[in-house]
């Protein structure tokens, strides 16, 4: 009988186990709302920060515990928040009731064997009819999700994975033009021998749109590592950030009827700015007002639609990227092992 009693003890035990992990070998930790820890500060450099973000908000720590947090994305329909946890090829779900939990496994790359470096999803958005889409490091393309957002399996079908013949580097960031049109970046970040990988096909970073046939259409070739991109509000602007170190910068183009950028221009350089503060210009969005929240060195930098600094969420973590709720309330902010949101004034 004594025996019996401990082999239903450890049976409870390990099924008590299976419940409350993750799937990952990672160890992730939610706070909850009564216990939920701050990180870092708020610098309010013009006073039209504070329509945005009030002088006494703080950055509450939601979850914790990943290797490298990217490409935040809320989904309105099942008030979720999904980001991807790059070098364990996977994406986490989180809600308000739930917290962090296990949503797909693999995300990036679905090869089959191991392989070094950042093989998993990065960016990930919503396409016009509201499917999920993700910038899939490791299989070297723009993907489609096509499983169930409700019952989450790691299934998938190629939107565009070669330009003229040649499979692309890692796409890591992309966003839909007003029109429709999905336009992504592709800097080298996901192979493992990074832009020196000797599987690198394409010899240049590029910025690409999908055209109407499903062909890859380039679009600019002339940034050393293009990385977050978002359209203004008007969608007459395209911006990229370019995350290298020797050349830190936001770049506005101003699109053409055709939806072609032209005339780029520099919106900011953050380059001295390099070594002193965590990270380079990663991902970013913009408000319906037209601000400009955008990851670099030190956290989310704050833009006027001018180029003005408007105020700096100093997380001081490497950040790399953000994403708003369909309501404007919260941003959400994934900055290295953290997943941050910050409460806006709406």
């Amino acid at each position: 009988m004594k025996t019996l009693n401990i082999a239903i003890l450890l049976i409870m035990f390990l099924q008590l186990g299976c419940q409350s992990g993750t799937g990952s070998d990672q160890v992730v930790e939610d706070d909850k709302p009564e216990e939920r820890k701050t990180i870092g500060s708020i610098e309010h450099l013009d006073p039209a920060l504070q329509t945005l973000v009030a002088k006494n908000a703080m950055m509450e720590i939601m979850s914790e515990g990943y290797d490298w947090t990217e490409g935040p994305l809320w989904v309105e329909e099942h008030q979720m928040l999904l980001f991807s946890d790059i070098p364990p090829n996977t994406i986490f779900k989180w809600t308000e009731e739930e917290g962090a939990t296990l949503f797909l496994k693999p995300s990036g790359f679905t090869g089959g064997t191991d392989r070094e470096g950042e093989p998993g999803s990065n960016g990930l958005l919503l396409d016009p009819q509201g499917r999920l889409v993700l910038c899939q490091h490791g299989d070297r393309q723009m993907a489609r999700y096509t499983g169930s957002l409700t019952n989450p399996q790691p299934v998938y079908a190629s939107i565009v994975s070669t330009y003229d013949g040649k499979r692309f580097n890692s796409p890591n960031d992309g966003a839909y033009s007003p029109s429709g049109m999905l336009y992504f970046t592709d800097p080298p970040y996901g192979l493992e021998g990074n832009v020196n990988d000797p599987a690198k096909e394409i010899p240049f970073q590029g910025v690409y749109r999908v055209k109407e046939n499903g062909e890859a259409e380039l679009l600019i070739d002339s940034l050393s590592r293009p990385n977050g991109i978002a359209f203004s509000k008007d969608g007459r602007k395209l911006y990229v950030a370019n995350s290298d170190p020797k050349h830190a910068v936001w770049i506005e183009y101003q699109l053409d009827e055709a939806g072609i950028p032209t005339d780029g221009r520099i919106f900011y350089d953050a380059t001295s700015l390099v070594g002193q503060e965590k990270g380079l210009p990663d991902g970013l969005k913009v408000h319906s007002n037209g601000m400009i929240l955008a990851t670099g060195p030190g956290g989310v930098w704050i833009f006027s639609p001018s180029g003005q600094v408007l105020g700096k969420l100093k997380t001081g973590q490497a950040t790399s990227n953000c994403a708003l709720d369909d309501k404007e309330e919260h941003l959400y902010i994934t900055a290295d092992m953290f997943l941050v949101r910050l409460k806006l004034q709406n």
